[in-house]
């Protein structure tokens, strides 16, 4: 899909957002290398640096075809105290990552607050206190990304100015940009890595099968949905155990979770 051009100042001049684009896709692994160094390159330009996870749920850090650690080596996170990728509590303790869960859209944040293009009360009930501690900066804008099969990425620009609060001028010039890059790095990653396949390709439930599953996944018995659907126990059993077959589980808390992974169930209430 080609992307509008659309011009945008750096210190070496104009560049068009075609370009940045290209500079941070990724196709096969041995482009991951030069890919990052371009989207550390974006972030420093404007005065940032930035930290990138591909999976807020996942331990492992993000390498190159090299095996080279990504936010160490390139985007230097390297100081005491800096090296966050190697703490495995974050994705749980940080509210950085904790937003990603709540918010898809990019914000920033600082001890005082969640600012996003609107309100979110979800991110208003998120604890902040000792901020600077446990998200191991003053502010940051930060980029969620919600890939396909339920991953979250959470990426933040940290200003080079580690004792600045106020990101808002910032997030206003160059939070749509750092967005852009950053989904399409991580996409590009993540797509360039992925070897196994979670669930089966082209899968398509019936309209029956997803009504019984909605029912089924906020914990309703198969005898409920028959009353409620007004159908036979053995029927509802058929079109959630026939759903279980299209899309390769095991059980039928499997069977719930890959129907949500692929969107069929939708949120919950």
């Amino acid at each position: 899909m080609a992307h509008n051009v659309v011009e945008l100042r750096t210190p070496q001049g104009r560049e068009s957002l075609e370009l940045l684009l290209d500079q941070v896709t990724i196709t096969c692994p041995e482009d991951i290398h030069d890919a990052a160094v371009n989207l550390a390159r974006i972030a420093q330009e404007r005065g940032m640096q930035i930290a990138v996870c591909d999976d807020i749920s996942s331990k492992e850090p993000m390498v190159d075809a090299d095996g080279t650690i990504l936010n160490a080596d390139i985007f230097r996170w390297l100081d005491d105290g800096a090296r966050w990728w190697e703490d495995h509590r974050l994705a749980l303790h940080s509210p950085l990552p904790r937003a990603c869960r709540y918010e898809s859209e990019p914000f920033w944040v600082n001890r005082h607050g969640f600012n996003t293009r609107w309100r979110n009360s979800y991110l208003d009930e998120i604890d902040l206190a000792d901020f600077e501690k446990r998200a191991l900066c003053k502010a940051a804008i930060v980029i969620p990304v919600h890939l396909p099969f339920g991953q979250i990425s959470a990426s933040s620009f940290i200003s080079m100015d580690r004792n600045k609060e106020d990101l808002a001028a910032e997030f206003a010039e160059y939070g749509a940009l750092f967005a852009m890059v950053t989904r399409c790095f991580v996409a590009g990653y993540v797509q360039a890595n992925r070897t196994k396949r979670r669930i089966p390709s082209d899968c398509v439930l019936s309209k029956r099968e997803v009504e019984c599953l909605r029912w089924a996944a906020i914990g309703k018995t198969d005898k409920e949905i028959s009353m409620i659907l007004n159908r036979s126990h053995a029927t509802i059993r058929y079109h959630i155990h026939r759903a279980g077959e299209k899309l390769d589980s095991v059980n039928r808390a499997q069977t719930i979770f890959k129907a949500g992974q692929l969107g069929y169930l939708g949120a919950s209430d």
